[in-house]
């Protein structure tokens, strides 16, 4: 077969497809169609197809206009949903419970304002699959925040949800506080306080975390940046009892937030509540001195049961490290030799012969400058007249301090039939778990500060969105990829999510 073009006087060429043979030596041929009605193009499509070459290549077939990430979104999204947290945020699909939704996956793939967030949703600005999956192209910032509202409404019913799943009476509770800077002045919860930020310019807000015994968040609470870790535990503790409904669950928190006083007055009235923690410093050198606490034991051994007067109705547990004595040790030999040299500097200032430090007033206001910073006024002795200075080290408070390195007391209400020495220790150390969450929340990978919500309703629901998206990132930590959520190597893990989001 063959295309063939016959003129027709004054009329457009006939373009007809024919069929020859040969008969003899004649050849003959007859038509077979009339294709004078197609384009060009549509000819030449035929003529090339008839001599057997490919109609179209695939380059010719398809024009890329844009090619949009998927891999990354289809992981995050796809653990979102198979944990069943769709559902947990509302048992009926709705535009805020997709917004929401994206922008938990948004929080975990890439971090950054409700704006921004808004942002990377437009046709002209979007950077992956996210908002076609779940149908939030058009949502504006408006949008999103109205959905924070949405979310906030829901907290409560949200966290008994995650309760139900992850805890039962008589179940371990690991509690910790952190804090976070704030920009701006208008919201009522920020205020000045103990930054753990290093923000001590900045005003901030306290975050308390909740985790099951295995790291898994279940409920957060916010309160104003001047509040004291030990003025949380109210809030947890009712919080277990009546949200919740537990009856029976031993609490684990640090040092600083079981006090003796928390404990007096908040923790042993409360029956059924059991508590994990540790001793401070204090309490520590207070044991010793007691003769409860032998140091001669851990000469040969690490760890000993034992129980005190001064802590009734407790155990406590005591443990020695090794290596975070020899830490402590050489902390204190450092500290020691720049107090010491600072000491010499206002020695040689008081018996300088030009202009020389006079005046036992001047020299003890330069030597509480020097102490307060240093902190190791206890180990020197000194003497101060108006013409003189002079200071030794206090040998005896040292080696008394020194026989404590590396020892540390781990506290419990919790009877050693229920939970022995070894799982008591254990279980204190599970609070890593914690700092693991507050770590990731606030550097590695959803970078809760600094905010800038300006009402108090948007800061909680902010900090509620950002641990549900690390409720999302704890199951993919412990069922998919460990390696996209790196603690320690904060490149490591942006890179990881670069390859994931390439693929």
């Amino acid at each position: 077969m063959f295309i063939e073009i016959v003129p027709n006087r004054g009329s457009p060429p006939a373009v007809l497809l024919r069929e020859g043979w040969r008969e003899g030596t004649r050849v003959r041929k007859r038509t077979l169609a009339n294709l004078s009605a197609l384009s060009p193009e549509q000819i030449e499509g035929m003529r090339r197809l008839l001599r057997g070459e490919t109609l179209v290549s695939v380059d010719d077939a398809f024009q890329v206009e844009r090619s949009l990430p998927h891999g990354h979104v289809a992981a995050v999204l796809g653990t979102l949903r198979r944990i069943g947290l769709e559902h947990v945020l509302g048992s009926r699909p709705s535009p805020e419970r997709d917004r929401v939704v994206a922008m938990i996956v948004a929080r975990i793939l890439d971090p950054g304002s409700k704006l921004a967030t808004a942002r990377g949703f437009d046709d002209e600005s979007v950077t992956s699959t996210l908002a076609e999956e779940l149908g939030v192209e058009t949502s504006s910032a408006d949008d999103l925040y109205a959905a924070m509202d949405w979310l906030l409404e829901r907290q409560e019913r949200i966290e008994k949800k995650l309760a139900a799943r992850h805890l039962q009476d008589g179940t371990l509770l690991l509690y910790d506080v952190s804090s976070t800077y704030f920009e701006g002045r208008t919201c009522p919860l920020a205020k000045f306080g103990h930054s753990r930020d290093d923000k001590s310019g900045k005003l901030q807000i306290v975050f308390g975390l909740l985790c099951a015994a295995d790291g898994c968040p279940v409920a957060v609470e916010v309160f104003p940046g001047n509040t004291s870790d030990p003025a949380t535990l109210a809030s947890v503790i009712g919080t277990v009892r009546d949200r919740f409904g537990l009856r029976r669950v031993i609490l684990v928190a640090d040092r600083g937030l079981i006090t003796q006083a928390r404990i007096d007055v908040e923790l042993r009235a409360v029956e059924g509540l059991d508590w994990i923690s540790a001793l401070r410093a204090p309490a520590v050198k207070a044991l010793a001195e007691s003769g409860d606490l032998q140091l001669s034991l851990y000469d040969t051994q690490d760890m000993a049961e034992i129980t005190s007067a001064l802590f009734p109705g407790e155990r406590l547990i005591v443990c020695r490290n090794p290596l975070l004595a020899a830490d402590r040790a050489r902390t204190r030999e450092e500290l020691l030799a720049v107090t010491e040299a600072k000491l010499a500097a206002i020695a040689k200032a008081v018996g300088r012969d030009r202009k020389p430090l006079r005046g036992s007033d001047a020299i003890g206001v330069r030597l509480g400058r020097l102490l307060e910073k240093s902190k190791m006024g206890k180990h020197f002795t000194w003497q101060i007249r108006d013409d003189a200075f002079t200071y030794a080290r206090n040998e005896v408070s040292i080696t008394r301090e020194a026989a404590l390195d590396g020892l540390y007391v781990v506290r419990t209400s919790v009877p050693k039939a229920e939970l022995s020495a070894e799982d008591t220790v254990a279980t204190y150390k599970k609070l890593a778990f914690v700092e693991r969450a507050f770590r990731s929340q606030k550097t590695v990978d959803l970078e809760i500060r600094p905010i800038h919500h300006r009402t108090e309703p948007r800061v909680r629901a902010h900090v509620f969105l950002c641990m549900l998206a690390y409720y999302v990132e704890w199951h993919m930590r412990r069922d998919l990829a460990p390696i996209l959520f790196d603690d320690h190597d904060r490149e490591a893990a942006r890179t990881a999510r670069r390859i994931c989001h390439s693929t």
